[in-house]
């Protein structure tokens, strides 16, 4: 039988004291410290996931950041193509914004713009079909990280649908999300010293 965890007693937060804080606060990083395996389990639930595509959701993501990471893209890009579209299975309407949530405390701006927008940009490429504006990247010209975000599109995310491309399973992509998701770079969460 587990042992109950220790909780705060609080019934309002105007009520709490700094000693319920402690505790919170100690049961909040140990959770943290979880994340890389939960994003890893979510992976999974991208398998067998096709959608109409040529290859599942979970294939399209381990060729997309295969194709990043044998283009000689750093870990923290390789795994931000990993986890990209993991935002399909809850965010069916807002993938890329639920993606680049996850990533914002650990990647930078750059990579964390490119994801965020990857969508509209991977549009360029289908949207003419479902009567959308395939320019509609273009309202984001002249932004820094246009290039980065079209390039991305360009030479990852749009090749990425090869029924014969010679993906990296999941494991091998697995301690760069465990390195990645290990210490956020901003949180309002964390300060420098923790």
């Amino acid at each position: 039988m587990n042992e109950p965890q220790a909780r705060a007693t609080f019934r309002s937060m105007d009520q709490a004291k700094a000693e319920d804080w402690a505790l919170i606060g100690d049961h909040f990083f140990a959770y943290g410290r979880g994340l890389a395996d939960r994003v890893l389990d979510h992976m999974k639930l991208l398998d067998g996931d096709y959608g109409g595509f040529p290859v599942d959701r979970l294939q399209h993501s381990l060729q997309t950041a295969t194709r990043a990471h044998r283009g000689g893209e750093s870990e923290e890009y390789v795994v931000a193509a990993l986890i990209h579209d993991i935002g399909d299975t809850l965010g069916s309407y807002n993938h890329p914004d639920v993606a680049a949530a996850i990533l914002k405390p650990f990647v930078d701006d750059r990579l964390h713009w490119m994801v965020e927008h990857h969508g509209i940009f991977q549009g360029y490429y289908f949207f003419h079909y479902l009567g959308l504006d395939r320019d509609m990247r273009e309202q984001y010209r002249g932004h820094p990280h246009f290039e980065d975000t079209a390039r991305f599109c360009e030479l990852y995310d749009q090749t990425a649908f090869d029924g014969s491309y010679d993906s990296a399973p999941l494991e091998f992509f697995e301690p760069m999300v465990r390195r990645q998701f290990a210490a956020p770079k901003r949180s309002i969460y964390v300060t420098e010293s923790e």
